[in-house]
């Protein structure tokens, strides 16, 4: 399995074990996992993920950017105020998503991890948008975004998952497991946006 602390170190912005403490409580997130029906056997799935995945982060990626590419009402949140592409944002946020497949499936969803959902939800919003970078974007990305971006970076998975020649049962299993656990954290996300209704 891949190390994600050992992969990380050379990514700009990456944060992971060096943010603020998450308001989230792990009860609230137990909740959540128990909510989306995550447990024990989606852990071990997304461990078998980590590795099928491990050698696939760059296509995925390229699978994810083709997409926001294709559709300029998401490229403008990677573009300046005039609607223009910012090439090296686009690079280090990328640096960052590929992580975050490897986070998903390797790390414990544990305090850590939760802090840093916290983190990655507030890069969306004005509280930090934009500021790791450095870069003068818009200022939001719209929770209707996050909710909508669910589906295509399930969809999408299940051929990557299924290349490495596991059963048929097993695939599902890690796509499952994928699944419940981008669902589980772009409700961690909507924390921000919604304050006290969350």
């Amino acid at each position: 399995m891949p190390d994600a602390a050992a992969t990380s170190a050379q990514i700009p912005g990456y944060a992971y074990g060096a943010v603020d403490r998450s308001p989230v409580s792990p009860q609230a997130l137990a909740d959540l996992q128990a909510s989306v029906l995550f447990g024990p056997d989606d852990e071990q799935a997304l461990h078998i993920a980590g590795d099928v995945l491990a050698d696939q982060v760059e296509d995925v990626l390229d699978t994810w950017y083709g997409f926001v590419g294709s559709h300029p009402h998401l490229v403008a949140y990677f573009a300046t105020p005039q609607g223009e592409p910012i090439a090296d944002y686009l690079q280090r946020v990328r640096g960052r998503f590929g992580q975050w497949i490897l986070d998903t499936c390797t790390r414990r969803y544990d305090q850590e991890w939760l802090d840093y959902q916290q983190e990655i939800a507030l890069r969306h919003t004005p509280a930090k948008k934009n500021q790791t970078d450095g870069v003068d974007s818009l200022p939001l990305v719209p929770l209707r975004y996050l909710i909508a971006f669910i589906y295509p970076i399930t969809a999408t998975m299940r051929p990557f998952l299924a290349a490495k020649g596991h059963s048929p049962e097993q695939v599902d299993a890690m796509f499952q497991a994928w699944c419940k656990s981008v669902t589980l954290q772009v409700a961690l996300w909507a924390q921000p946006y919604a304050a006290e209704q969350w």
